[in-house]
């Protein structure tokens, strides 16, 4: 049990969450974390449905790596990848077909999803299942937190709501005159909070600051 849960591992898992983003440090998975964090919602399941097929997509080519020849590796990734991504769509379509249809073809697009074919090929095609899932874990995690971020920011200055509640008219503030900033919800303003997550991640972590 200690093993599974040695230094290694814990930094394995624990790295992507902040000092090592796929997002903010790696500079992956940008498109959709413009696409759909107009929302909180659909940003959620963006970000739970890559955490999960991450995480099982490292162990199954983890599990595989020995005997997928070489020449075919990135076939037989992208296979395992789609295999996943059809799985977790068809899921979504029959228990969340309103959040499904929020996501669009970005559900499909994650196969494409570069933080996905970046640790299937730098950590799983190296490393035991235990230790792909962790990094799998972790780096779907890493992703959603700043999904999650991103969209918080640009759902309560954007629509002045939260999980479509809107708390602009619930606490009367537009007699104070208080208006939402349509620019919010454009997807440039993504960038822009996101480039705001960066400047904030790297102020405070010097081994992230460039000399």
């Amino acid at each position: 049990m200690s093993q599974l849960f040695s230094k290694k591992n814990k930094e394995v898992f624990a790295n992507p969450l902040s000092i090592n983003n796929p997002i903010t440090v790696q500079v992956l998975g940008i498109c959709s974390a413009l696409a759909v964090t107009a929302k909180l919602e659909p940003a959620i399941v963006m970000g739970l449905s890559v955490t999960v097929i991450t995480a099982f997509s490292n162990v199954i080519i983890s599990l595989l790596r020995k005997t997928i020849p070489n020449r075919i590796r990135i076939i037989v990734q992208l296979v395992v990848v789609a295999a996943l991504v059809t799985i977790v769509s068809e899921i979504l379509k029959a228990f969340a077909y309103d959040v499904s249809v929020q996501l669009s073809v970005y559900v499909g697009l994650i196969i494409t999803n570069c933080i996905l074919m970046g640790r299937l090929e730098a950590f799983a095609m190296q490393n035991a299942p235990w230790e792909s899932f962790l990094d799998g874990l972790g780096n779907g995690l890493g992703y959603a937190k700043i999904l999650f971020i991103i969209a918080f920011f640009r759902e309560i200055l954007g629509s002045g709501s939260i999980f479509n509640y809107n708390f602009v008219d619930a606490l009367h503030l537009k007699d104070f005159g208080y208006l939402n900033n349509g620019l919010m919800i454009l997807p440039p303003m993504a960038l822009v909070v996101c480039g705001c997550i960066i400047w904030y991640q790297r102020s405070r972590n010097k081994e992230l600051q460039e000399k």
